[in-house]
């Protein structure tokens, strides 16, 4: 098997402050939890930001804040939400893409999330496709339900995602797929042959649909973005407590872990693209 590449997801849209008080939301903690989870062996960073009052933003600033803070300290991959939350502008979504990050969030589908619905049009789906493959960043897809696998190849057969694919299952939140060891391996066996896959089991899930991804050659996602609780009744204290325990997991198991330019290579990224990132989020700082 090829390494395993760890994604952490430290903020995201969903998790506040009720939720643990230990989930990073300033650009700073953001940045610092990051760091951390890139020590303890994390290759990319799946990115939220939030306002001064802790709500969800796609402030391009805010994500510059975070972006240089971050890639004054690691190599690790940078992975932008378009997203930002179930309610945002189609506009400023599409505008994260300017910022020309190594990866982005290309979520596949209009679904239930909860109590609200995420809406993304077919034709949103192809202008954000467009506007990813104009600024040469690679789609992370994120696939909640079967259907939105049939949606992106609607979208690869008109030329806007190219491969190397890499998809991101997202399992167990409430009106997408649950999380089952039966699921991911049907949504595994439904990606084009040649692509990449990672997974991640909301909440209660994370640790099971972690280690099934490890052993069926996919990689993984962790963070509090996905789950805040380290194991039943105890909340983790930071977002590198979960990269720690799937390093140990993932060694137990005999699978080693890729360091960032390592997932490059395994993603079919640009070695160099992380400098040409920070070059020109430096420049629209200035």
């Amino acid at each position: 098997m090829e390494k395993l590449i760890i994604t952490v997801a430290p903020t995201g849209a969903q998790t506040t402050r009720k939720h643990t008080p230990y989930v990073p939301l300033s650009p700073k903690e953001i940045a610092d939890s990051v760091y951390e989870a890139w020590q303890a062996g994390a290759s990319i960073a799946h990115i939220h930001v939030r306002d001064e009052n802790g709500d969800n933003t796609l402030n391009l600033d805010t994500y510059i804040d975070v972006v240089n803070r971050i890639q004054d300290k690691c190599d690790i991959i940078i992975n932008l939400t378009t997203a930002g939350g179930v309610d945002m502008n189609d506009e400023d979504r599409l505008r994260v893409c300017e910022l020309a990050p190594e990866m982005a969030t290309f979520d596949a589908g209009t679904m239930n999330f909860g109590s609200s619905v995420f809406y993304n049009t077919p034709n949103f789906l192809e202008r954000l496709a467009i506007k990813l493959k104009e600024h040469h960043v690679k789609p992370e897809i994120e696939i909640f339900d079967v259907g939105m696998i049939e949606n992106t190849m609607r979208i690869i057969k008109k030329g806007l995602i190219e491969p190397p694919f890499h998809f991101q299952f997202v399992l167990g939140i409430h009106g997408g797929m649950p999380a089952t060891p039966k699921n991911l391996m049907f949504l595994a066996e439904s990606i084009p042959s040649g692509s990449t896959w990672s997974a991640i089991g909301a909440s209660k899930d994370q640790l099971t649909i972690n280690t099934m991804s490890i052993l069926l050659g996919g990689h993984v996602r962790v963070g509090m973005e996905d789950s805040v609780y380290y194991r039943r009744g105890e909340l983790a204290k930071t977002n590198a407590q979960f990269v720690e325990r799937i390093v140990d997991l993932s060694k137990t198991l005999g699978r080693e872990i890729a360091t960032p330019n390592e997932a490059r290579q395994i993603l079919g990224l640009d070695p160099l693209r992380k400098i040409k990132t920070l070059n020109n989020v430096t420049g629209v700082v200035k």
